[in-house]
């Protein structure tokens, strides 16, 4: 608390405790970040929770790696190789989305100790206190995908497989899936918000992933499913980031399909996200409102 205290008692003269009047966008931002930077001290004090997010997804990568490698088909081909160069983008989309609990897990722990009220005493944006938050599961995404990277490539993976690609290109991959993840962490706030106990935060959190990330193109090819579940499959926004990937990383991808967010998967990641960002922050934020009254 001692740097959430300073964020209240410095420069915080002349504000509204509801406003942050005389900062404006500036202000809201450095609180922001001091919430942030708070989010973070505690990760570091609680060590486990950054341990336990890096376990789960290198965990994936070895089951599917080896358990499915050589049993599904990717262009044809049955080659545990190219199954793990085409699995890659599906598990990293994964990593990012799945951080949507601890959002929500973490927001839910604050209002049932009571430190959401304590934040809306001190004289700072509103908005901040779920920025901050959501700032802070970015870091430690950001974190976990270096880590998940480097035990792929141990493994394996490799960009370019499939095609030609470039530092930038991987590079633009990576920031689309983080762009993705901050995206879904603003959903795992307004679930954090909506429940009463953290537990239910982490389960509310994980049941609408599972089908999310399983109906998309992660870790099988659409065009072996169903035409029903095909076509949801294909317009599923996780489907695209995941897509977007494999363009970027000229990594296999799925079959070709007619699906406009198929043909065109950057732009769609980049459209699925800003639109899930505009809508599920400000959610988050008229519900952190009117549960703070």
């Amino acid at each position: 608390m001692s740097v959430v205290t300073e964020a209240g008692t410095g420069g915080g003269e002349g504000r509204s405790p509801v406003t942050g009047r005389g900062g404006g966008v500036r202000q809201s931002w450095r609180d922001s970040l001091i919430v942030a930077r708070r989010n973070l001290i505690r990760m570091t004090r609680i060590p486990e929770i950054v341990l336990f997010g890096l376990i789960q997804p290198v965990m994936f990568v070895v089951l599917f790696t080896y358990v499915f490698g050589g049993s599904l088909k990717v262009g044809g081909s049955t080659s545990a190789a190219d199954y793990r160069n085409f699995l890659m983008a599906g598990i990293f989309a994964q990593t990012v989305t799945f951080a949507t609990a601890g959002a929500g897990a973490g927001i839910a722990e604050d209002m049932h100790k009571g430190l959401i009220d304590r934040f809306r005493a001190l004289p700072m944006a509103r908005g901040a206190v779920l920025t901050g938050r959501t700032l802070a599961d970015l870091v430690q995404t950001a974190l976990t995908v270096i880590v998940l990277a480097a035990v792929a490539l141990l493994l394996g993976w490799r960009v370019g497989t499939d095609g030609d690609t470039d530092a930038f290109r991987v590079a633009a991959g990576f920031g689309l899936l983080m762009l993705c993840g901050y995206a879904f962490t603003w959903i795992g706030a307004l679930i954090g918000l909506s429940v009463r106990s953290p537990e239910a935060a982490t389960n509310g959190g994980l049941i609408w992933l599972f089908p999310v990330t399983f109906i998309s193109n992660a870790f099988v090819d659409p065009s072996n499913m169903t035409p029903w579940l095909r076509h949801i499959a294909e317009w599923n926004p996780f489907s695209a980031i995941v897509q977007a990937c494999r363009v970027l990383w000229a990594n296999p991808g799925q079959s070709v399909s007619d699906a406009w967010p198929m043909r065109h998967p950057v732009w769609a990641s980049l459209l699925y996200s800003v639109a899930i960002i505009v809508i599920f922050r400000t959610l988050s934020v008229r519900k952190y409102r009117s549960a703070t009254l």
